[in-house]
């Protein structure tokens, strides 16, 4: 299936450090063997970043962050709806993204 310009403009769109820091995150999360974590982090967020260009997915990973956040000063952040509508978002088009990946 060929890559439209808009997707193609997606996927290039991530910056580097994006990239790497979502991949050592992934890691991270999936501990053993490396090089095998590594590949599959990576192609992890090239899957993301065919979903959503990178401003969307700054906004919906962070929302994704803040729902963890604890105590009362974290609910500013955390209870919002929209917060909620965009953390369940980024949860879906990474679920997405690690399964094209095969990752665990």
């Amino acid at each position: 299936m060929p890559v439209t310009a808009n997707a193609a403009a997606h996927v290039s769109d991530f910056p580097t450090t994006t990239r790497v820091e979502y991949v050592l995150e992934c890691m991270q999360a999936h501990p053993g063997k490396n090089y095998e974590s590594f590949y599959k982090c990576s192609c992890a967020i090239d899957e993301i970043a065919k979903q959503a260009a990178f401003n969307e997915y700054a906004e919906i990973s962070t929302a994704s962050k803040y729902l963890r956040l604890g105590g009362e000063r974290g609910a500013e952040f955390r209870d919002p709806a929209q917060v909620k509508v965009m953390a369940k978002k980024y949860k879906d088009i990474e679920t997405r993204a690690a399964n094209a990946c095969f990752l665990k």
